[in-house]
């Protein structure tokens, strides 16, 4: 089968072995599969991924995934939506024609695999994937497959809010307005919070902050989002979510934070970064880092979507073909062009924006 490979630090098109269903696995056509910003930093910082992964592994034992080895090829993708073609031993509850989303984990008698991440299991830029029967979702009838592939990334949202302490009597600030930002925009929203400042350098991001439910949004450049929520609703508690994940944005927020706040960290920010933790300390801050979700965070991510309450139809603002899979790397670089470009295995033409 066709597949996008990273080889080398370079993005191609090339032909991958297909894989026989072990037993609880399935085999499924990808129907449509999102572009992650792990998966920008993971071409261009592939080693330390791995060094890091091995790091958050040591003491995970027998759950740990097995490790990548960026010497070899590997396909990722782990935002994908697929339509079962085969079953193997002891699937039940899926059959050949569901449409389905699963967590990106694929199980086999050796251990855990990462899906986009693996060496042995392509991940979902290619024509099939092989999925564990019991991490997948069926896709609500009548939901959009493209849609559907953006519940991994919505639930990336989903869980930073539930971790955090927000309620109805607290405001929100949230930094950065790319596909993490406008999902914990969304949830924070159907959680009713009722002040979201929402902040980006990219207009277009934004207005999808908007559209997904922030109540005010600024350019950081032109006025702070703290200075907005101290003129707005400063007698509110404060929740802060970090969702840009470069270095110094952290250091930012804690300077910006007002006493007793608490800061989520959900951007990647793949680098060594630094703050001054007297600063904190002084302003008795809450520092949490959240990563991923659970099973039931996926899929009630995915209910919402089908029921409509997570606008994820307007972050989609390209969708490219395999060969368009490198293209499309350079052009989420900028933000005001892109926001979510999908990978559609079976199409056959990209739209202008990415070639």
């Amino acid at each position: 089968m066709k597949a996008a490979v990273m080889r080398d630090g370079r993005l191609l098109v090339d032909d991958v072995d297909t894989l026989p269903p072990q037993p609880g696995q399935l085999i499924a056509e990808v129907l449509a599969c999102g572009i992650c910003g792990s998966d920008l930093h993971a071409l261009t910082h592939a080693d330390q991924l791995v060094e890091m992964a091995s790091a958050m592994s040591a003491d995970a034992g027998p759950f740990a995934p097995a490790p990548m080895d960026i010497s070899r090829d590997v396909v990722m993708g782990h935002e994908f939506s697929a339509r079962v073609i085969e079953v193997g031993p002891n699937v039940s509850r899926c059959a050949v024609g569901d449409v389905v989303v699963s967590l990106p984990i694929v199980m086999d008698a050796g251990g855990i695999h990462a899906l986009g991440y693996d060496n042995a299991y392509p991940g979902g830029f290619a024509e099939q994937i092989v999925l564990s029967e019991a991490l997948c979702s069926k896709v609500p009838n009548g939901l959009d497959p493209q849609l559907a592939a953006l519940t991994e990334p919505m639930s990336v949202g989903v869980h930073a809010v539930r971790k955090s302490v927000v309620t109805t009597k607290h405001a929100a600030v949230v930094l950065g307005c790319g596909p993490v930002g406008l999902a914990v925009i969304a949830a924070l929203r159907s959680s009713g919070v009722e002040t979201i400042v929402a902040s980006d350098f990219s207009a277009s991001r934004r207005a999808l902050a908007t559209d997904f439910g922030a109540t005010e949004v600024t350019d950081p450049a032109l006025e702070s989002p703290f200075a907005i929520w101290r003129r707005i609703d400063g007698r509110k508690p404060l929740v802060i979510f970090e969702a840009v994940g470069v270095p110094g944005i952290l250091e930012s927020a804690i300077l910006e934070a007002p006493r007793a706040a608490q800061i989520l960290v959900v951007g990647v920010c793949m680098v060594a970064d630094s703050f001054r933790p007297m600063i904190a300390i002084g302003k008795e801050l809450n520092l949490q880092f959240v990563f991923g979700y659970d099973p039931a965070e996926f899929a009630d991510t995915l209910q919402r979507i089908a029921e409509g309450q997570y606008p994820v139809g307007q972050m989609i603002t390209a969708t490219v073909p395999l060969e368009g899979v490198a293209g499309a790397f350079a052009a989420l670089s900028d933000p005001d062009s892109q926001a979510k470009i999908l990978v559609i295995p079976s199409a056959d033409t990209a739209l202008p924006t990415v070639i």
